[in-house]
Order: structure tokens, then sequence, then C-alpha cells
């Protein structure tokens, strides 16, 4: 299993990287990055600080879309809505090809016990309420399907439970038919933590 992870993650980095290259021009976001948004996600995509999601090795085609969605307001953001607002969408896109080839930096989950339950819920689910397999969705490595679901594998796990629980509240909506929300609803706080720390120790 670990050498079938490893060799998927190794296709899906060259893979991204000529997605990248083709989906826009990275060297004119580079810019764009550095007086924008190294403060909030680190000059290379690593964010330093874990309420801020990292970018870096995220598909092209979700970066594009979550800029896209935070400029019109459909993801409720004050803060990324001020900064997005002056962006063209050559200026998205491009920035969505910067981000996407960064190299995703290391990474480690702190709670084993966490860890555990986590690993138990992303790959098999919750038969008793209902909660799918993450990974059904967002793959076995935590590397996500290119233009569908995005990576998750090394979030910071503040950003994750975050996120989660603004689908659980419906504070969140801008996931294609309703499927985070749906999911979220049936997570308890402690799923939710588990399932962060679990991903943030994923390569």
């Amino acid at each position: 299993m670990n050498r079938f992870i490893a060799a998927s993650m190794a296709a899906f980095i060259s893979v991204t990287s000529t997605v990248a290259a083709d989906f826009g021009d990275p060297a004119k976001a580079q810019p764009i990055a550095g007086q924008i948004c190294a403060a909030c996600h680190g000059a290379d995509g690593n964010s330093p600080l874990p309420m801020n999601p990292s970018l870096a090795g995220q598909h092209p085609e979700y970066l594009f879309k979550q800029l896209n969605e935070f400029k019109s307001g459909s993801r409720n953001n004050a803060v990324m809505m001020g900064m997005v607002a002056g962006l063209s969408a050559e200026d998205m896109r491009n920035l969505a090809a910067y981000y996407s080839a960064q190299k995703p930096g290391e990474s480690a989950a702190k709670d084993k016990d966490l860890v555990a339950q986590g690993r138990k819920l992303f790959r098999g689910g919750n038969l008793a309420t209902g909660v799918a397999a993450c990974a059904g969705c967002h793959s076995p490595n935590g590397a996500g399907i290119p233009s569908q679901y995005p990576r998750l594998a090394g979030q910071h796990p503040e950003y994750v439970a975050t996120q989660l629980k603004a689908f659980r509240a419906g504070e969140r909506a801008n996931d294609a038919n309703n499927i985070m929300r749906a999911v979220a609803a049936r997570l308890t706080d402690k799923e939710i933590a588990a399932v962060a720390e679990y991903l943030s120790g994923l390569r």
C-alpha cells in the first residue's frame, strides 16, 4: 500500500506540474503572489498560519474556482473578497497555475489517537451515521481528483476543521450539489478533529 501511495503521489505531482503550465503563466503570477498572497499563504504556497490554507500542489482548477467564488461572493469571506477584488480572470488563472506548481511542504500529525480515528473515518466512513468515506472523493492519499475534489493531504488541521464546521453550519455553501454540507452535517466535533488531524500527516 505504501509503495502504491508513493507511486500515485509521484504521478499526481507530475500531472499537476503539466496541467499548471497549461492552465496559466506562473511567472506572471509571482508579483501578485509576493505582494498580495504571501503574508497569509506563504511565498511558495505553504502557509505559515494554521488558520490559512496551504495552496502548494493544489489543483489549478480548484484554486481558480475558489478565487472566482470569493470574487463573486458565492464563497463568503470578507478578507479574501477584498484580496481578489482587483484581480482579472487572467490573474486568477496565473495564480492558480503558480500555486499548483509549488511543492507542498513536509507535515506531520501530532495526536496518534486522533490519527487512528481519522484514518478509520477517512478510509471507511461511518456506516452508523451515513458518512461516506472521504477517500472516495479525495483519494486514499488525500491527493484529491483534479478539477473535481481538492487535495487535502498535509493541510493544516485547524483550517480543515474550520471549513468542515462551516459546511456543517451552512456558512460555507459553494460545494456542488450540497455534497460537503450533507457530509459535514453528519460529523461530530470529535470526528471533524480526527479526520483533520489525520489529513495533516498525509503526503
